[in-house]
């Protein structure tokens, strides 16, 4: 089993999560494997909607041992029980629930909760997160990025999600992200996995060659 700091490690290496709201079971593995082979590693599928700890099994079954699953708005520990049950190593919350977050780290998965301010950012790293989930990323902006990356420990890890395109993501950068949530505009219900692998492929080439470099760039 790897540690989380393997898998912090291992997400650096490409810092774009797949979030996938609505997946499909039937379609899961063609939209997995499209991901993978655009260059996403980290995969999450939101369980506020049916299936989607079925999704997750099957992507954990299907996708190269190199590839990180879990799931998205995980709001309690019973959230962080099943997706770990699924094989899901990666927990993503829309909010900041120390509980949450502590139980997760504490059965070896990669934490990235929701925050939108200081205090939150705070309260998520004292109670074991390993990145911080930026949401929604337009309502704080580039300036809020900044504000917070300025008080926070050093080398925290910041990824927006909300609204992100691969037009969008320089300025981001810029202002100190170092990662991505992708939503929407990667896949939603009914994109094809040829759809999901074109925009997926648009989104890694700017991360590696159109985007300022990221500090935890390799």
């Amino acid at each position: 089993m790897k540690t989380v700091s393997k898998l912090l490690q291992q997400t650096r290496r490409m810092p774009l999560v797949a979030i996938l709201r609505g997946l499909e079971l039937a379609q899961a593995e063609a939209v997995g494997m499209a991901l993978y082979e655009a260059g996403f590693r980290t995969l999450e599928v939101p369980l506020n909607r049916p299936g989607a700890l079925e999704c997750i099994a099957l992507l954990v079954a299907a996708l190269p041992a190199d590839a990180l699953i879990g799931g998205g708005t995980m709001l309690s520990v019973a959230d962080v029980d099943a997706v770990y049950a699924a094989g899901g190593r990666l927990m993503v919350s829309p909010n900041c629930d120390a509980r949450v977050i502590g139980h997760a780290a504490a059965l070896g998965m990669l934490c990235a909760p929701g925050v939108a301010t200081p205090t939150e950012a705070f309260v998520a790293l004292q109670a074991g997160a390993h990145a911080l989930k930026l949401f929604p990323a337009e309502m704080v902006g580039h300036g809020g990025l900044k504000a917070m990356k300025s008080v926070l420990p050093s080398g925290t890890d910041f990824w927006p999600v909300g609204g992100i395109t691969p037009d969008s993501m320089g300025g981001w950068v810029k202002a100190g992200a170092t990662g991505f949530g992708i939503g929407s505009q990667l896949y939603a219900p009914g994109t094809s996995a040829a759809e999901v692998l074109q925009r997926g492929r648009a989104f890694v080439a700017t991360w590696l060659f159109g985007a300022p470099t990221s500090p935890h760039s390799v």
